[in-house]
């Protein structure tokens, strides 16, 4: 978490946001076997894997896309470590019932891991921002047109929900711990 004495700044905020996420992440994680990440609770309810993949697939590429940077997943070799039997640009938004069960991993760790790079170069991105740089329109396509900020808080919104999922599942797996 961000710690600051005097008033913070959006970039601190958004930085204190993302570092709430990946504590859910290794919280979520921490000690879980390779049938535990890949279990579903319900035959169409995402897996613990999936969830913490997409999510940390989500941040990656929105926060690299703003930050005119390389995603960590294809450029630090990510995507061959996990060797998923997917195109290395799928972040997952959209997947069928059959392609979460794609998302397995031999271990935590690798999970873990990519989160922890992700949120490297998120939090490095974050030290740049001005608050001035929030207006800043970083997609057209929709209507109205996304700013810089909105971008940022629908990653940190996204990201939430999906620990939160995940946490939800290690809950039913471990009855609540």
């Amino acid at each position: 978490m961000v710690d600051t004495v005097g008033p913070m700044t959006s970039a601190d905020l958004l930085t204190d946001a993302f570092g709430r996420i990946r504590q859910v992440v290794h919280e979520v994680m921490d000690g879980l076997t390779p049938d535990e990440l890949a279990r579903r609770v319900q035959p169409e309810a995402n897996s613990i894997a999936w969830l913490v993949w997409h999510l940390t697939r989500i941040q990656d590429d929105h926060v690299a896309g703003v930050a005119s940077v390389p995603q960590v997943w294809t450029s630090q070799g990510w995507a061959e470590r996990f060797g998923l039997p997917l195109d290395a640009s799928d972040t997952g938004y959209g997947h069928t019932s059959e392609e979460v069960a794609l998302v397995r991993v031999d271990s935590g760790e690798l999970l873990t891991g990519y989160h922890d790079a992700v949120h490297e170069q998120t939090i490095g991105y974050m030290r740049t921002l001005t608050d001035e740089d929030l207006p800043r329109i970083v997609d057209r396509s929709w209507d109205p047109p996304v700013t810089l900020g909105v971008r940022l808080i629908s990653v940190v919104t996204d990201d939430l929900i999906h620990a939160g999922q995940a946490a939800y599942v290690r809950g039913l797996l471990h009855g609540g711990r």
